[in-house]
């Protein structure tokens, strides 16, 4: 719930979006009417609202689910981020010498939405737009380890698990023993499990409006673990600053 002045009926909606969101994207009224604390006929009203607006879907189960004109809204958001964020992955950039990324989850799979690329002509390409699975990169990694377990379970269910590389974690519980792993050191590693040779480290940026990660990646033979002791720390002044100007705006 927002602090300070609100509209109360805007709230509801807006919090009934979240809940969706953290239950997988779609939600019976019960189990609406259950997390929001709301009566029935209230949920009722205000999901039919957001049904006729584009911002929910019911589906033939009478179940609800997350509507189209979200799309819209998340990838104008997203364009939004990477751009006031560029300046801070330029300095990761020139300061490390690799190449960094700010990526957010969409839609089960991990989205890149700004890069600053390596002034080396062996680095990473991943291009800005391209979407990749959460489960076998370190900025997916990161931003699953934001949700809860159930959430992650729920994410490899839709989309499944599979393997980029022979360093890829296939299994459901050892995806979440990673998280576990994550959550406490507060960064993510991809060794390999997205492209032979490469890896990359990746931090939480807090703030965002979907659960968003810095990182840098390159070619293992440069970004060791000894590179990834000196640029953790800047990845995290970084998403620090970009996390500062977020709340700022809002």
């Amino acid at each position: 719930m927002a602090n300070g002045p609100s509209v109360q009926s805007v709230d509801r909606a807006i919090d009934l979006l979240e809940i969706m969101t953290d239950l997988g994207g779609d939600a019976g009224l019960s189990e609406l009417a259950a997390a929001a604390e709301l009566p029935l006929p209230t949920i009722h009203r205000l999901m039919r609202t957001l049904v006729v607006r584009g911002y929910a879907r019911q589906l033939p189960s009478r179940r609800y689910t997350l509507g189209p004109r979200l799309i819209r809204l998340g990838e104008s958001a997203g364009r939004q981020l990477g751009a006031s964020a560029r300046p801070h992955l330029e300095r990761l950039a020139r300061e490390l010498g690799e190449t960094a990324n700010l990526a957010m989850i969409d839609r089960d799979m991990v989205v890149y939405v700004a890069q600053a690329a390596s002034s080396h002509s062996m680095r990473m390409f991943t291009e800005v737009g391209r979407r990749v699975y959460c489960h076998c990169t370190g900025v997916g990694k990161m931003v699953l380890s934001e949700l809860p377990d159930t959430t992650v379970r729920e994410i490899v269910g839709r989309v499944g698990m599979p393997p980029a590389t022979d360093l890829s974690i296939t299994n459901v519980d050892d995806l979440l023993a990673e998280m576990a792993k994550i959550r406490e050191q507060g960064h993510a590693v991809d060794d390999g499990e997205q492209e032979i040779g490469v890896r990359c480290f990746a931090v939480p940026v807090e703030g965002a409006p979907t659960p968003t990660a810095l990182s840098v990646s390159g070619p293992a033979a440069r970004v060791t673990y000894e590179f990834g002791e000196r640029a953790l720390p800047l990845l995290q002044d970084a998403a620090r600053a970009i996390s500062t100007e977020l709340l700022s705006a809002g």
